[in-house]
């Protein structure tokens, strides 16, 4: 089996408690805790990185000190500028370290992000985003700056109404239209959010706040009908691919008898869970999982609980699809890069994060990192308690995300080892699976 994490199966020994991130070859020497387990003892041991305090006595020893200068200042005060000199990371780390890194921490958030759109709608978008940070602020909102904000917001949607619309297709020009005029005087719109946000009420902006960023991204899905980039022509003509976004639906049923416990449903043995999957971002790996799907090869599949994954099986005894090369694309760019996972401790951030708590992603291949298995998927289980500087999961950057639950992801943890995928449906974007052609 392909595992796409770190499991049990793997690492039982060894377990990390990280001062600092570092690259998938461990190329990079940390200054890190190591704790050995056994089974009946546990022993601490130091990494191969310098100790620190050598560093300092060094950097001391090249500093003439003035005995009238070290009695007018404390210790702590020189001392303090050189232990910076010598832990402090790098700028191309700043993203890892910084507590305002603005990875979503949503499926809903990370898909809306990632809808190729008019460059207006993402500038209303990225405004109103904004006011997210904001209402985390403690005790005195910034009410007035969020104000500021919408008002950016609207004047952008009534002054660029004409490029905004010119950017949606002619079939779609008078459901854009309406959709427009909603954006603005709607019941989710920005004229509500601004009531709102005069009212000073904190849940009432959060709740106008989300409703207006869903109308947003409903008139960013009518200006993205298709890919904005061209696929390398190896690629297109060998893989399926899926031109927009899908729903797919689990079934999945307990393999030990016992219930699911929904939140405000009833126990049953069986539950549902929906995923969206982006083909504007990863078009190759989305429609492989689609014409699975469509050909019914998850109906019956077993699924495994790993660290922090819920993973099905292999699928070698099945009729499995294509092995497509990994496929991740970065943030700020316009296409997808293959065969190349990111370097995150370079500041490298793709579109669709691992870090989101129901993500949907391809497992390895078997025969190469460089390709995702042509079956195996997991939904990421995210903890913040186990995931780097910064939030970021260790692994990011290094597996094929494609989706993102948005229904059901109070069952993800109650899923367990030998529970079964009893139906899995393209219940939406069936139209937009584009299959090769036969040779």
């Amino acid at each position: 089996m392909a595992f796409p994490l770190s499991s049990s199966s793997f690492h039982l020994t060894v377990a990390r408690n990280r001062i600092t991130c570092f690259s998938k070859k461990h190329q990079r020497h940390v200054i890190a805790k190591v704790t050995v387990c056994n089974c009946n003892t546990t022993t601490t041991r130091a990494t191969p990185a310098r100790s620190v305090v050598e560093k300092i006595v060094k950097r001391l020893r090249s500093v003439v000190v003035v005995p009238i200068v070290l009695a007018s200042f404390p210790i702590s005060a020189f001392v303090a500028p050189l232990v910076d000199y010598v832990t402090s990371p790098g700028v191309a780390e700043a993203v890892l370290y910084s507590p305002d890194t603005k990875v979503p921490r949503t499926g809903e958030v990370a898909l809306r992000r990632a809808i190729p759109a008019n460059a207006n709608m993402k500038a209303i978008q990225d405004t109103l985003e904004d006011i997210f940070y904001l209402l985390r602020i403690p005790q005195r909102k910034p009410y007035g700056t969020m104000e500021g904000n919408v008002k950016k917001a609207l004047k952008i949607a009534v002054d660029e109404k004409d490029s905004i619309l010119a950017s949606i297709p002619a079939e779609l020009k008078e459901k854009g239209s309406l959709v427009h005029a909603s954006l603005i005087e709607g019941k989710g719109g920005l004229q509500t959010l601004l009531q709102s946000i005069k009212e000073q009420d904190a849940d009432k902006v959060s709740v106008s706040l989300t409703s207006t960023l869903d109308t947003v991204a409903e008139l960013e899905l009518l200006q993205a009908p298709g890919l904005s980039f061209l696929l390398p022509e190896q690629y297109a003509q060998q893989y399926p691919r899926l031109s927009g976004r899908g729903t797919v639906e689990f079934t999945i049923e307990k393999g030990d008898g016992s219930t699911f416990s929904p939140v405000g449903g009833e126990q049953k043995n069986t539950a549902t869970v929906q995923v969206v999957i982006d083909g504007y971002s990863a078009p190759l790996t989305a429609g492989n999982f689609a014409k699975l799907v469509m050909d019914g090869a998850y109906n019956g599949a077993k699924l495994n609980c790993i660290n922090q994954a819920v993973i099905s099986d292999n699928g070698v005894d099945k009729n499995t699809g294509y092995s497509v090369p990994l496929e991740i694309m970065p943030s700020g760019q316009f296409e997808p890069l293959y065969k190349t996972t990111l370097s995150v401790q370079d500041g490298e951030l793709p579109v669709l994060p691992l870090s989101v708590y129901g993500a949907l992603a391809m497992a390895h291949s078997e025969a190469s990192e460089e390709y995702s298995s042509p079956y195996q998927f997991f939904f990421y289980l995210y903890d913040k308690r186990s995931a780097g500087l910064g939030g970021i999961s260790f692994d990011e950057g290094q597996f094929s995300v494609f989706g993102y639950t948005t229904t059901g992801r109070d069952i993800l943890p109650q899923i367990k080892t030998g529970d079964v995928i009893r139906s899995a449906k393209l219940i939406e974007g069936q139209d937009r699976l584009v299959l090769p052609k036969e040779s």
